[in-house]
């Protein structure tokens, strides 16, 4: 019985702790389910990992907040100077499908935020899975529940939360080669 009070305790301690200096905290997402998945605690899209890393290199890296833009809404991280502005000049290419939502589940009919390290690459475009198995049901019936994904995802996409941004370079200014219609940012953050 007291392990189980101190541990309380100790719960209700951190989020105490949480809710005194969550205002001092930069908050970049909006809602815990958005349009593009990102991190609960951070805001960060797809965890943190650089996107152009998915196409060039073994494995995904993770970004870094000196090479940071915001797209979508919410801010995107890269490995390196290079793979940010190759990204501001196509966001669409680079991210992945649906948002970094699960191609499977959308498949579907429902939503669930796809993982970062469960990916594949398929006809140029990248693609998340909420679990092994999902991955595994696509690869097996890709075609079909492409098809599908793409068939329910506008219907799905209105029920969630985001907005799409300006394209921006990290020293605040406006890419020219962004169009019009999308917005991305990058922020200097040192």
């Amino acid at each position: 019985m007291r392990q189980k009070r101190k541990k309380n305790l100790t719960i209700t301690g951190l989020l105490l702790l949480a809710l005194t200096f969550a205002p001092m905290q930069p908050v970049f997402a909006a809602a815990l389910v958005g349009r593009i998945v990102s991190d609960p605690l951070t805001g960060v899209a797809i965890e943190g990992f650089d996107p152009v890393s998915y196409f060039t290199d073994a494995e995904p890296k993770l970004g870094v907040p000196d090479y940071m833009v915001t797209w979508g809404g919410v801010p995107w991280y890269f490995a390196s100077a290079a793979n940010r502005d190759v990204f501001i000049r196509n966001p669409e290419i680079y991210a992945p499908q649906f948002g970094g939502h699960c191609a499977t589940s959308l498949a579907r009919g429902y939503l669930s935020d796809g993982k970062p390290r469960l990916f594949l690459i398929r006809k140029l475009k990248l693609y998340f899975f909420y679990s092994v198995a999902n991955r595994e049901a696509f690869l097996a019936s890709e075609r079909v529940l492409t098809s599908s994904a793409v068939k329910n995802w506008p219907g799905l996409e209105r029920t969630l939360v985001g907005e799409e941004g300006l394209v921006v370079d990290a020293l605040g200014e406006r890419d020219s080669a962004a169009p019009e219609a999308e917005h991305v940012t990058a922020d200097a953050t040192h």
